[in-house]
């Protein structure tokens, strides 16, 4: 079974901006680079700002409670550690998560798109070397192009990938054939990775991420045709090495 790498995406802000990127460094026991590097977490959150380790996704802003943060995208700069934002409803911001002011000003940006009602967003975090991503392990999300159109198809409309919120997308696969790739190798570009689980859905994937608004029941129809809510797969970095979108994926 081979196919290629379709698409290469990061989250730098959890739930707060996706972007794309053509070629990314992967290292054993790590998550993408600068994918969940920062997290905002929300006034009711069980911890301070001294965060010293991976905390369950309830304690964040999440698309699945904000439906318009699913319409944020973002644009990372590494070097300089900065991170700048669009939303199609507000003004375009640049900040450095890292700087407290920095960070208050993406507080700022963030708490008009944030549900009244809620629990407001608080302070910006980061663990050193922890993705804070839905699971503790350090994980890649991979999907399926495939899957992605067959489920458009059964809905009537083009879904983006960025609903998915994933990170690497693979074409050339049958539709939905990710899910039985539990336990075996990918071999992507230079580097390696091994197949942990499938992942479970939730309702931000009915978000549509150019409006930030509910449009399609994508749980209902993974229901409906596949009799569970699995889209996509989490594996773990084995082998070093860079990935560059159109490198083929092999079974290893």
């Amino acid at each position: 079974m081979t196919a290629r790498l379709a698409h290469i995406c990061r989250h730098p802000i959890k739930s707060a901006g996706h972007e794309q990127v053509d070629r990314i460094a992967l290292s054993p026991g790590r998550a993408l680079p600068f994918d969940r590097e920062w997290a905002v977490a929300h006034d009711a959150a069980k911890f301070g700002k001294d965060l010293t380790e991976w905390a369950p996704k309830m304690n964040f802003l999440r698309g699945v409670a904000g439906p318009e943060l699913m319409a944020v995208s973002a644009v990372t700069d590494e070097a300089a550690r900065t991170v700048t934002l669009h939303h199609p409803r507000s003004d375009r911001l640049t900040v450095a998560p890292d700087d407290p002011e920095d960070a208050a000003r993406l507080i700022a940006w963030l708490r008009p798109l944030w549900p009244e009602g809620r629990p407001a967003p608080a302070f910006v975090t980061r663990v050193p070397g922890q993705a804070m991503t839905d699971v503790p392990e350090p994980f890649l999300s991979i999907l399926n192009i495939a899957s992605n159109r067959a489920l458009s198809a059964r809905l009537g409309q083009d879904l983006s990938i960025h609903r998915w919120r994933g990170n690497l997308w693979l074409d050339g696969l049958e539709p939905f054939a990710e899910l039985g790739l539990i336990g075996r190798s990918l071999r992507i570009g230079e580097a390696e990775l091994k197949v942990a689980r499938v992942i479970t859905r939730c309702r931000a994937t009915c978000v549509n991420p150019a409006t930030g608004q509910e449009d399609a029941d994508t749980l209902g129809a993974l229901q409906a045709t596949r009799g569970h809510q699995d889209f996509g797969i989490y594996a773990a970095v084995t082998r070093a090495g860079t990935i560059t979108r159109e490198d083929r994926m092999e079974i290893a």
